[in-house]
């Protein structure tokens, strides 16, 4: 879901919600010079400095040639480091997408618009996990 633009002290900001596993990032694109916030805290920091996560995140602003056009507010919840990064880039691509509805389709063909529906299976009973089962004994 992508919520309507707003302004602030006169720039426009755009609005983006991603999700996966069981993580939730609100992503807000501010005009700026292309810096990453995460609950607070620098990108690079909060993501390790790992050049995978940020690199997953600034996928959507390379393919439209932005990454130094805009700053990337976020509130990220759940999950881990690598659910986060992913629900971040489907923030930031939906956010894109707001921005100008002709970013859309080079977002779609590269595959950022899409959502990762893979989850945790649930536990079933008589099982130790999903689907790990007791070990088998013949007497």
């Amino acid at each position: 879901m992508v919520a309507v633009a707003e302004t602030t002290s006169g720039r426009a900001v755009y609005w983006g919600t991603g999700r996966r596993k069981s993580a939730v990032a609100r992503v807000r694109l501010i005009p700026g010079s292309g810096q990453l916030t995460v609950n607070g805290k620098d990108g690079n920091l909060y993501f390790q400095f790992n050049a995978n996560y940020l690199g997953v995140i600034r996928g959507p602003l390379e393919t439209l040639g932005l990454e130094n056009e805009y700053d990337i507010l976020v509130k990220a919840e759940g999950g881990g480091l690598t659910g986060q990064a992913d629900s971040i880039r489907l923030g930031v691509a939906r956010a894109l997408c707001q921005l100008d509805p002709d970013n859309r389709s080079p977002l779609k063909t590269e595959g950022y618009l899409t959502r990762d529906p893979r989850a945790k299976e649930r536990k079933k009973y008589g099982l130790h996990k999903a689907r790990k089962a007791p070990q088998y004994s013949k007497r």
